[in-house]
Parts: structure tokens; C-alpha cells; sequence
């Protein structure tokens, strides 16, 4: 079993990866329970891995009770965040006791920021089933629902005390959100480290075919360079954590346009995101407009969007830094952008004319 640590001094917390693991569960999460019973937040498509789960809490001793919810971003929202409050104070969840999210970043978003508000702050354990909650939103303590205004603006940081990964149950995973999941895997090569780029340009195709040993290595150092990064900068204070949303201004402008719906899902607009950040640095000669290409060629190889066309996006540049201005990270009326001297160079710009962006969106093909 791989075991990566995320230092956070009082709140440090281990992050196991291993393939079965999720039918292990119990041993884990017996010394937190403490004989209490365990409440799991799941969504309705995961009732087999549920079963695994429960059948392992019971083999431990341990009680629990499923609170099951719609899937989708629908489920990020007031309206079932009221519910699922509700819910668990309902079951008697106390400050000690700890909440598990089963599911993808969705669960994970809702499930950590109502257990961030729940009686001033409790206790949960994240166990994603997806390739992007494994590797990206399981970590790091970013909670959050999604609003009229846009997405993630209301949340917390509220960090797990324990996270499992299972990548055996990324089998049963649809292929679309396999390669949304990878997109993200891919960002950690573009950020800051080459060589990885390298390592997903020759191992990608065979990961996303089912590659037990290649995702077991992908999602460990994923998880191991974004554990340094939320070590460096947990609250993305002094810009270090700030490099992880490479690809997202660009992509969450698309999935906004696109209603944050079905029709572009997340780690597709993070791909074709991390395209058009490539493609607008190499456009104001920042990077070399090969390093863009070969990005954009990589996203192809895969079968994720490299771009506006194949998004399915055509709306006009201005509409899209419309989108761009409600973006949380924006400060004092500045947007900063996550920009690119070359692959594995990624640095953070607060000088972006906001018109060069919507000249480059409006020259991209549609």
C-alpha cells in the first residue's frame, strides 16, 4: 500500500492508495469510529460500491447509516446541502464523530462543506470513485457548492482526517469520466514537471485502458504533488496552490457557458482549459506555439477536447470573459491567470489584459 502524507501540522492526515482497499475500509476507519456509528453520504449510482463499503464497516464492528443522493452538479447546491444537514443531525452526527463522502467531487465538495459547517466543524473521511476525486478534489480540503452566480462560491476549506483510494473501482467508471479523471492527472505534468508530461504522453492511452499498475502510480504521484503544493499553501495565500487551477479560468468560463451540465463536464473543460491557457501564453509569446501543440495533441491522442471547437463552445470572446469575471479567484478587479513558459513551466500572471483574452478567444476555431 502507498501511503501519502499531507502536512498540515495538528490536521496532518494520511491519504492510502491501494487496489482492493475499499473492501478494507473497516480496519481504517475502526479507530476513528470509536464504536460509534458511521454516517455515508453516496450518490445513486454507486449502491455495489456501497455494499463493499458497508459490508466492511459491519465486518469491523461498525454501525452505519447511507444517506443517498442525486448525482450530478445538481446535488451542489442550497437546497440539498439544507437536506443533507438536516439529515445528519437528524442521526445524532456529533463534532467527534466522522462523516464519509463515497462518490466523486461532487460528493466530496458537498459532504466536506456541510460537515465544515455542521456544529461548527466535524469530522470526515473522503473515499473517492472517480479518477478526478482520486487524484484532485479528494485532497486538499476545498469544499464547496455551486450557485446562480457560478461554480464552487460558496464553500470552506475543511480538510478530511483520512483519505482511501481504491483504483479497482475506477473499473466500473464510465469512459468519458475516466478521461475527464485524467485530464487532471495530466495538469500535474503541465504545472511544474516534464518528465511526467512525458511519462502520461507514453502510458496515457494504456492507463485509460484499464492498466491496474499504471493508474496505481498515476494517482500516487498526482496525490504526492498535490500533498506538497496544499502543504506549501493549504489556504492559496502565497500563489503555490494557486498553480493547481492551470486550465480552470479558461474551463470553467466553458462549463458555465455550457450550464455546467452534461454537455462539457469538468475535467473536459480542464483540458480543453489547459489548451487555451497554452494557446493564449504562446500567443503572447510567453511559450512556443509547439509546446502548445503538443498539449492540444496529447488531449487529442486521448479523446479529451483541445479547444473551443471540439468543446462544443462557440460563443463569442467577450461572452466568455463575461463568464470569467465571477471567477472567486478574481481580487481588486484583477483575474490572475495560470499561464506557461513551456510544459512543466507554469507560473502565475496578475497583469492579463482581460481584452488579449477575448481577442484570442474570438481568433480560436469554432
Amino acid at each position: 500500500m502507498k501511503t501519502v502524507t499531507v502536512e498540515l501540522g495538528a490536521r496532518t492526515y494520511p491519504i492510502h492508495i491501494k487496489a482492493g482497499l475499499l473492501a478494507r475500509a473497516g480496519e481504517f476507519l475502526a479507530p476513528l469510529a470509536k464504536g460509534r456509528r458511521v454516517a455515508i453520504v453516496t450518490d445513486e449510482n454507486l449502491s455495489v460500491h456501497l455494499a463493499t463499503l458497508q459490508a466492511s464497516l459491519t465486518a469491523a464492528g461498525i454501525g452505519s447509516e447511507a444517506i443517498v443522493l442525486a448525482p450530478g452538479e445538481g446535488s451542489k447546491s442550497w437546497a440539498t446541502l439544507e437536506m443533507l444537514c438536516d439529515r445528519l443531525l437528524e442521526l445524532g452526527v456529533e463534532r467527534g464523530d466522522h462523516v464519509v463522502a463515497l462518490g466523486g467531487g461532487v460528493m466530496g465538495d458537498l459532504v466536506g462543506f456541510a460537515c465544515s459547517i455542521l456544529k461548527r466543524g466535524c469530522n470526515f473521511v473522503q473515499i473517492p470513485t472517480s479518477l478526478l476525486a482520486q487524484v484532485d478534489s479528494s485532497v486538499g480540503g476545498k469544499t464547496a457548492i455551486n450557485t446562480k452566480a457560478g461554480k464552487n462560491l460558496i464553500g470552506a476549506f475543511h480538510q478530511p482526517v483520512m483519505v482511501l483510494i481504491d483504483p479497482q473501482v475506477l473499473d466500473t467508471l464510465p469512459i468519458r469520466e475516466l478521461r475527464a479523471g485524467y485530464a487532471e492527472v495530466v495538469k500535474y505534468g503541465l504545472i511544474d514537471d516534464f518528465a511526467f508530461f512525458e511519462w502520461c504522453e507514453a502510458n496515457g492511452a494504456a492507463l485509460l485502458d484499464g492498466d491496474l499498475g499504471l493508474r496505481e502510480y498515476a494517482i500516487a504521484h498526482s496525490v504526492s504533488a498535490k500533498a506538497r503544493i496544499v502543504a506549501a499553501d493549504e489556504h492559496e495565500t502565497n500563489g503555490t496552490r494557486a498553480l493547481l487551477n492551470l486550465g480552470h479560468t479558461f474551463g470553467h468560463a466553458l462549463e458555465a457557458e455550457t450550464g455546467f451540465s452534461q454537455a462539457l463536464i469538468h475535467g473536459e473543460g480542464v483540458a480543453a482549459g489547459c489548451s487555451l491557457a497554452f494557446g493564449f501564453s504562446a500567443s503572447q509569446g510567453i511559450c512556443s506555439g509547439q509546446d502548445a501543440e503538443r498539449v492540444a495533441a496529447h488531449w487529442r491522442d486521448v479523446g479529451l477536447p483541445d479547444g473551443l471547437a471540439a468543446a462544443k463552445v462557440g460563443a463569442s470572446g467577450a461572452r466568455l470573459v463575461d463568464h470569467m469575471r465571477h471567477d472567486k479567484k478574481t481580487a481588486a478587479g484583477t483575474l490572475p491567470f495560470l499561464l506557461a513558459r513551456g510544459i512543466g513551466q507554469t507560473y502565475l500572471d496578475k497583469s492579463v489584459d482581460l481584452a488579449d483574452v477575448e481577442t484570442f478567444l474570438d481568433a480560436q476555431p469554432r
